[in-house]
């Protein structure tokens, strides 16, 4: 399937693009709550996981908020009630009479609810994810004003510091990413104030459609007790608890498509759960991604990562190896024999050195193996071989590939040259894991 882009204009004459997935069913309309970017989110792995779910057997229609991504950006109004005037404008040019709305977290579910509340004949069901009443509850006074700040100044995605502690960190990289190109700091300040300035209190008793509440459980973003809270003020609607975080993003997380789902009545199961078989998993990561983007500015920095892209995915490809995921500055992947997936581990470390003394921008690269049987979700894979695979990649420094003693014994008699580096502990498993370096240079 393949998107399609459109345009239409809304009521206060700004141009709104959106996006249609075609999946052959009733339609899906997507509230947009944060900065996107139709063709990134398009191309990003862990975001079509989710685009596929939610087009199979419906029809999802997405867009671009104004000031962001291929939307108009040349305005300076972001209250909600001209953020609502694009979800209008998508509706109309859409032409469903009646439809499903999703928000997916930050400003989507203000959004979602108050057109909900203005249009209830319109809205068969709503579901807002990871949502609140009052946006001054997220944080404290002194919080809100210190993080707005530091959007202006440093252009931090406005879904990485609602609840977090430290304004640096990064909460969901891939999305950073893509809020940095698909908007300015000042958008991103600005969407950040008519957050924490909206309250959907008043307006809840209007909903009166089935009406689905999603949150996780351990949300950094915004607490499950305000999830909690909106669903008892709503007129008989339904909390759905998940484990873990929603994150306000669109993504992939194994409890939150299947929860989707149920909630927009899509009945047909999209995925099967099932133990794989024997797989070796691989992880990259871009050393210094953060500082890169700082010091190019998006646009180079956004080439960069291109040229990182097409050389992991040139190199998975001639290996046999499976893309399951990209997250912005590194990869997930996965391969049916380890032989293969350490040769092509090595093939893209001397790929990486020989891009970094021809260009002037170097690729330091991490990477990290591991070998087991992950649990297979829709084309995505988790549990204790995945995450450990994940933690092993963060040991390595740039230019390095690191693999635990297991897949060692797996590669014995190959020609491979290994370095013991000696255990670490991993957060999450009981035992300290003993590492080996995989010498690549010829």
């Amino acid at each position: 399937m393949e998107q399609q882009v459109h345009f239409c204009t809304a009521s206060d004459g700004v141009r709104i693009a959106y996006a249609v997935l075609d999946g052959g069913g009733e339609p899906i309309i997507y509230a947009a709550g944060f900065p996107t970017h139709l063709e990134m989110e398009w191309e990003r792995g862990s975001s079509r996981v989710l685009l596929d779910a939610l087009s199979d057997g419906a029809t999802l229609i997405r867009y671009d908020m104004r000031g962001c991504g291929l939307s108009d950006t040349d305005v300076d109004d972001f209250s909600i009630t001209t953020l609502v005037k694009d979800l209008e404008a998508v509706v109309e040019a859409s032409g469903a009479a009646t439809f499903s709305l999703l928000s997916l977290g930050m400003l989507g579910g203000p959004i979602a609810i108050t057109y909900a509340a203005a249009n209830p004949a319109r809205v068969s069901r709503l579901v807002v994810c990871s949502a609140f009443t009052r946006g001054e509850r997220l944080a404290s006074a002194e919080r809100r004003a210190a993080l707005i700040d530091y959007t202006e100044k440093f252009g931090v995605p406005v879904m990485d510091f609602v609840e977090s502690t430290d304004p640096n960190e990064q909460l969901d990289r891939t999305g950073r990413d893509m809020v940095q190109v698909a908007s300015s700091r000042a958008v991103q300040a600005a969407l950040l104030r008519t957050l924490y300035a909206v309250d959907v209190t008043p307006l809840l008793s209007a909903l009166v459609m089935p009406t689905t509440v999603l949150h996780g459980r351990a949300d950094r973003l915004v607490r499950f007790a305000e999830g909690r809270a909106l669903a008892a003020a709503i007129p008989h609607a339904q909390l759905v608890s998940i484990e873990g975080n929603t994150g306000g993003a669109l993504t992939e997380k194994n409890s939150t498509i299947p929860a989707l789902r149920r909630a927009l009545g899509m009945t047909a199961a999209v995925r099967q759960e099932r133990h794989s078989a024997m797989r070796t998993i691989l992880f990259t990561d871009i050393v210094g991604h953060t500082e890169m983007m700082q010091r190019l500015g998006d646009t180079k920095g956004r080439d960069v990562l291109r040229e990182h892209e097409r050389i992991t995915r040139e190199l998975l490809k001639q290996h046999g190896g499976a893309e399951v995921k990209t997250m912005g500055d590194g990869f997930m992947a996965s391969f049916s024999s380890v032989t293969s997936a350490m040769e092509c581990a090595i093939a893209l470390q001397r790929a990486f050195a020989a891009h970094t003394e021809s260009m002037p921008e170097p690729l330091h690269v991490r990477v990290g193996l591991n070998a087991g049987e992950p649990i297979e979700e829709d084309g995505d894979l988790f549990g204790a071989t995945v995450i450990l695979a994940s933690r092993i990649a963060a040991k390595a420094g740039g230019g390095e590939i690191l693999v635990p003693e297991p897949v060692r014994h797996l590669l014995s008699g190959k020609s491979f040259v290994f370095s013991d580096r000696g255990e670490y502990e991993m957060k999450g498993f009981d035992d300290a894991v003993r590492l080996y370096e995989v010498r690549w240079q010829p």
